[in-house]
């Protein structure tokens, strides 16, 4: 039996205290966390205002409320599949999964896991300090009567940054229990949101595709369908490079069907925010036009826009409870993998680094050079790059039957050589090659209207292929190389291959000085 690490005065203790752990395998007396900690922590972290901007989406796009629900649910239901397999590395290796990719890309390939996860946490992050200190702002400014002047959006934006970045310094722990007050009180904002907006809402709300619209308009349906469900299925499968670094708490032994439900029951429930984001952007195109114009979208200010007096707090307290609660769990795994790449760096470090150029990012992005509707096409780009290498470690999960070695995963953090994953030089071109071939075929093909349209992004007629071409490629490319060139039978385990070759090879023995840090010395 496992319990929750917040249930125990040892533990509740333990909020107060730096976590000293970096990607080292986490000891089994201290993996007390159970699926229902990484439902929280997964799902808090998308019950947010930013997810209620992807929701809003499908409207911008012209589509009506049904349409746009049934792109909602097709996007969520399909990232949650994508993403749930990613949480098994955890409790298995007790590490995160750009240091369990050691097994299928290399001991040096893993740094391409550690990298996606960098700059993906740097694109929601930002997109969730800006979505959130917008409305915070916002609301402000009708509540009080706050001015909107840029020294406004820079407190709120240095306000939501440095409580994040104090979380995230202390660890998980201290995120676990941000993540489960978030859960309960932005599900409630939310649902007092419905209540708030009922009354103008109607769920026969058009759109643009109706059976008067011309032949050009029409022609745009599915493209536009496609492309809103992709929007939304980006949202779940950004936490694909995350999942590992929540879910490493969890003992091995855990059921893993667990493990896997609760992160799919995660991404589901994020169905709350999206179908908010909607529902209320159908509202926004009804009463206030202006605010869902595909040129200059401005959900927030819509929003307010649209709401009664009394809900403006109510949209400052969700601004602040969801920037905190996506800010942690994306800042938190940067950190992680920093500190991964650069042994040198104790996690701690790696945090405050990053996190202090993060910050910079925000604000030279939001003040000077104008980012924040690029940023967007900035994540749906790195999604594109993100989802083949998650497709490689999913399908090498499978053909190891879940079978790693904890030891030889950490060569590359304690400066060593060899092990049963050294493969090549340190390189497993296998892996590599399907990852980066499915992933630049996947960027000349992505196809955002507006924004990027890759060489090959008009090869479905306007519908964005990337992504399901994608995933495609990878897992039939990556398969094909493990059957044409066999991998060493040692780095498959005891119970050998499942569906592809091996062949028999020595492993080399692990050489060099490990390094292990002092525990005082993680903590500074």
């Amino acid at each position: 039996m496992t319990h929750q690490p917040t249930d125990s005065p040892a533990q509740a203790s333990s909020l107060t205290e730096v976590e000293p752990y970096g990607v080292e395998r986490i000891p089994d007396e201290e993996r007390t966390a159970s699926p229902s900690d990484l439902f929280r922590v997964a799902f808090g972290g998308a019950n947010t205002f930013s997810t209620c901007v992807l929701g809003a989406f499908p409207v911008l796009f012209g589509l009506s409320f049904w349409q746009g629900l049934a792109a909602t649910v097709l996007g969520v239901l399909a990232g949650a599949l994508i993403l749930c397999p990613m949480a098994v590395f955890g409790p298995v290796n007790g590490t995160n999964n750009a240091v369990s990719s050691s097994a299928h890309l290399g001991v040096h390939g893993r740094v391409v896991g550690s990298f996606l996860s960098l700059l993906t946490a740097v694109a929601f992050f930002s997109i969730s300090v800006w979505s959130s200190g917008d409305a915070l702002v916002g609301g402000a400014h009708r509540l009080f009567g706050l001015s909107r002047g840029p020294l406004s959006y820079v407190v709120a934006y240095a306000l939501f940054a440095g409580l994040v970045l104090a979380v995230c310094v202390y660890g998980f722990r201290f995120m676990l229990f941000v993540n489960k007050i978030a859960v309960t009180s932005a599900t409630a904002l939310f649902l007092l949101g419905a209540v708030a907006f009922a009354g103008d809402f109607d769920p026969s709300y058009a759109g643009s595709f109706t059976a008067s619209a011309d032949a050009a308009t029409q022609a745009m349906f599915w493209p536009s369908f496609i492309g809103a469900a992709l929007i939304v299925l980006s949202n779940p499968v950004s936490f694909g490079a995350f999942l590992g670094d929540w879910s490493r708490y969890i003992p091995a032994n855990a059921p893993r069907r667990r493990v896997v439900g609760a992160a799919f029951l995660s991404q589901v429930a994020t169905l709350l925010p999206f179908v908010f984001g909607l529902a209320t952007a159908s509202i926004i195109a009804t009463k206030a036009p202006k605010y869902v114009d595909p040129a200059a979208p401005d959900f927030v200010g819509g929003l307010l826009a649209i709401s009664p007096s009394w809900f403006f707090l109510p949209v400052c307290l969700l601004a602040l409870i969801g920037g905190m609660s996506t800010g942690t769990t994306a800042l938190y795994g940067t950190g992680l993998d920093f500190s991964s790449v650069f042994p040198r760096l104790s996690r701690v470090r790696a945090t405050l680094l990053v996190g202090v150029v993060s910050i910079a990012f925000i604000f030279v992005g939001r003040f000077a050079l104008d980012l924040v509707r690029s940023i967007s096409t900035f994540a749906t780009v790195i999604i594109t790059c993100t989802t083949p290498w998650m497709v490689v470690m999913i399908l090498g999960f499978f053909t190891r039957r879940g079978w790693y070695d904890p030891d030889a995963l950490q060569v590359f953090n304690r400066r060593q050589r060899g092990g049963r994953y050294w493969f090549t030089h340190g390189w497993n071109w296998r892996g590599m090659t399907a990852w980066w071939v499915s992933a630049v075929l996947g960027v000349l093909c992505t196809d955002i209207p507006g924004q990027f349209v890759g060489p090959l992004g008009d090869l479905a007629n306007g519908v964005d292929i990337s992504l399901p071409l994608s995933l495609a490629v990878a897992a039939v490319l990556y398969l094909s190389l493990l059957w044409l060139f066999p991998e060493p039978r040692a780095a498959y385990g005891p119970e050998g291959a499942r569906w592809v070759r091996t062949k028999e090879a020595p492993v080399p023995p692990i050489t060099g000085a490990a390094e292990h840090p002092a525990l005082t010395d993680a903590l500074l």
